[in-house]
């Protein structure tokens, strides 16, 4: 994603989709809703927020999506972010995006990765990624974590966004 400041916060924003409404002044542009229990939120999606594996965003998809903590939003309701990334996943599994750095603990310490022979580590546009994902910017894929500070995880995949 281009034009972000080093090592921003990003906040993730699950849910069912509800909704998709496109913007009729810019068809770039549309709206996403998500229901989270009784929890209403409205996703923006721009040209620039990638989505990941190019999904169909529609009506039932369980996604996350995450929005950076530096842009001001409007103060609402329902709450309305404009995402940088949004991805489809199982509700079992947690999804990250930030930057990890050296030894694969997120900028803000919520997580930290540990490679496991099963990691699968590709490119943003699905090539394998033969090299270290320390020191980059990842998007995350795990099941469970350990309980210990910052929590430890082996991801089942890995996207770098190079």
């Amino acid at each position: 994603p281009g034009g972000l400041m080093a090592n921003p916060v990003f906040i993730p924003v699950s849910g069912v989709i509800e909704n998709v409404t496109s913007d009729p002044s810019d068809c770039c542009r549309f709206t996403v809703t998500l229901r989270s229990q009784d929890i209403i939120t409205n996703i923006i999606i721009t040209a620039d927020t990638y989505v990941i594996k190019e999904i169909r965003l529609r009506r039932g998809l369980y996604v996350t999506a995450f929005y950076d903590s530096s842009v001001p939003v409007p103060l609402i309701y329902p709450a309305q972010y404009e995402a940088v990334v949004i991805g489809q996943h199982r509700p079992n599994e947690f999804m990250a995006f930030g930057y990890f750095d050296e030894n694969l603990t997120a900028a803000d310490n919520s997580l930290q990765l540990n490679l496991g022979i099963t990691t699968s580590i590709t490119t943003c546009n699905g090539q394998t990624y033969a090299c270290s994902p320390a020191g980059k910017l990842l998007i995350v894929y795990y099941s469970v974590t350990t309980f210990s500070l910052p929590p430890q995880t082996t991801p089942h995949k890995i996207i770098v966004m190079c």
